[in-house]
């Protein structure tokens, strides 16, 4: 090996343990929220696209975790929030972390997925951009995600909250 991939090789490892680390620290966090809440669920750990991952399931029914979710997902975006200002709190560095309670974002994602590539579908047929509702930062990644798979460029347009993508023809 040379120096160069040395040096890249224990960066690489250095970052998969501070990721590890931040999962371990929100993991910590939400067991204890689960339990005030006195809400029964399992702490999965991941590190999935250079971010730590931690999902909250359960096997008695989701129908708890539902509460943890709330309308739209906005109680899973706040507590995905809190969940990062507790690893930024022990660690000093801003997180990235996402938070997936009862799978909400996993089936969120492939809704989103499959309306990113509808809407590139719908931009190449037509030759003119497609504007979709504002979405939240999450949301939008996704469907940019989707948009750059089916090979065409997306982009975000107007303010918070209400941002939203626009898929632009080739």
């Amino acid at each position: 090996m040379t120096e160069g991939t040395t040096s890249a090789a224990a960066e690489g490892a250095d970052t998969l343990t501070r990721l590890e680390q931040e999962g371990e620290i929100a993991a910590d966090y939400l067991e204890g929220l689960l339990d005030i809440a006195d809400l029964d669920g399992d702490i999965d750990m991941d590190v999935e696209a250079d971010r730590a991952s931690v999902s909250i399931i359960s096997d008695a029914g989701s129908r708890d975790l539902q509460k943890l979710v709330g309308r739209d997902g906005e109680v899973l975006e706040a507590l995905q929030e809190l969940t990062r200002l507790a690893v930024h709190r022990e660690t000093g560095d801003r997180s990235r972390l996402m938070l997936d309670i009862a799978g909400y974002r996993a089936k969120k994602r492939a809704e989103l997925s499959e309306l990113g590539a509808k809407a590139a579908a719908e931009a190449k047929s037509s030759g003119e951009p497609v504007k979709l509702q504002p979405m939240t930062p999450f949301e939008r990644k996704v469907v940019h995600d989707a948009v750059k798979s089916a090979g065409l460029r997306s982009e975000s347009e107007g303010e918070e909250p209400q941002r939203f993508v626009v898929v632009l023809p080739a």
